[in-house]
């Protein structure tokens, strides 16, 4: 990002000075390392968008607003984030649609019967996270777009979770649209990407309006971009775009399967360390092979908040709250959670670091109970 800033910095164009056409090169440059990384057909299916959020609502309002009529049903699972929830909400509440959500077990796991159960011929959409924010739990994603779009039903994958830890491949996974953030995968924060099959994009009108996304501009008409470009009205964030194929580069040409292996020796090393913490209770499947490294978990003795502040105390970085995941959480007889997660760059005396914090957490409460 600081080599594009200075040296390439400028508005894009192919066709423009040599500033511009390097700036060019390099943010559609960073389109095709995108597409290579989910396997996408072709880089015009990749859109940039500030994140998830903005690539699930960009969907809602080009896709879903205009073809939902009343009676249709949209189709959650309770272990949705905000993100995936409410933008599904608001535009149910416009278009008198439905929104319907597939129970989990105790666990967590999305319980595949109810999603049979509830999918009917007035589904239109199935959108699901494919690696829970709260237990870090991997749906098997492949299994619900083929039994969604078995019923006729388009499905959008929310990815945040999953494009840091698990080999995307959107033909694969035969999924309709697909989102991720950069900040989750070691890129920049304010830039995220949805990827979509191209004739969904082709047949969806524009999010935003404005400069580079039409031509032949006059008073009465206009001439629309193609595709994603479509979607990107203004000035880009073509530093966000290069932050986050330099990422995506980086991941691509390590060893991934050192990086698995990595990660699920610290799936299974960090909950066995916890297992030991008393009065501690994790959220999610105890299974280290059903999950990527990030837990979820609530004590006997202190609230969410008082392990946050303990843990800050001690140069451990968590969250604690409700998690933007409220539903889940009560399904899991709670309202708060506190959430630790590791990343490739995590070792095991990292867990070693947070174990012995939240045990002298635990002493400090036996003491003052003495």
């Amino acid at each position: 990002m600081l080599d594009f800033y200075r040296h390439d910095n400028a508005n894009p164009g192919s066709s423009l000075h040599v500033l511009a056409r390097r700036a060019y090169d390099r943010y559609e440059g960073a389109r095709r390392t995108i597409a290579t990384f989910i396997n996408a057909a072709q880089s015009e299916e990749v859109t940039w968008v500030r994140g998830s959020t903005e690539g699930i609502n960009l969907v809602a309002g080009a896709w879903a607003r205009p073809l939902l009529r009343k009676g249709d049903e949209l189709l959650l699972t309770v272990a949705e984030h905000a993100s995936n929830l409410l933008p599904w909400r608001l535009v149910a509440e416009q278009t008198g649609a439905i929104v319907r959500y597939v129970d989990v077990d105790n666990e967590g796991r999305v319980i595949l019967e109810d999603l049979d159960r509830k999918l009917s011929d007035r589904t239109r959409l199935v959108s699901f996270s494919h690696v829970s924010n709260v237990t870090g739990y991997i749906n098997p994603a492949a299994q619900i777009c083929s039994r969604a779009r078995r019923a006729g039903a388009r499905v959008l994958i929310d990815a945040a979770q999953s494009a840091p830890h698990i080999r995307l491949d959107v033909q694969d996974l035969g999924c309709d649209f697909l989102v991720f953030s950069s900040h989750k995968m070691l890129g920049p924060m304010g830039i995220g990407v949805l990827w979509a099959r191209r004739e969904l994009l082709e047949e969806m009108p524009p999010y935003q309006a404005g400069s580079n996304m039409a031509h032949e501009i006059d008073f009465v008409s206009q001439e629309f971009e193609h595709a994603a470009l479509k979607f990107g009205a203004g000035t880009p964030n073509v530093a966000g775009a290069v932050g986050l194929a330099a990422a995506v580069h980086y991941l691509m040409h390590e060893d991934r399967s050192a990086i698995e292996r990595h990660e699920a020796q610290l799936t299974q090393y960090a909950l066995e360390r916890l297992a030991e913490v008393p009065g501690l209770r994790l959220l999610g499947p105890k299974e280290p092979a059903q999950r990527v490294p990030v837990f979820s978990f609530v004590s006997a003795t202190h609230s969410p908040e008082e392990i946050l502040r303990h843990l800050d105390a001690e140069g451990i970085a968590i969250r604690a709250g409700d998690l933007a995941a409220l539903p889940l959480l009560k399904r899991f007889g709670v309202r708060a959670a506190a959430r630790a997660s590791c990343y490739l760059y995590t070792q095991t005396d990292d867990i070693d670091r947070l174990f012995m914090a939240l045990r002298e957490l635990t002493r400090m409460r036996g003491k003052d109970s003495r």
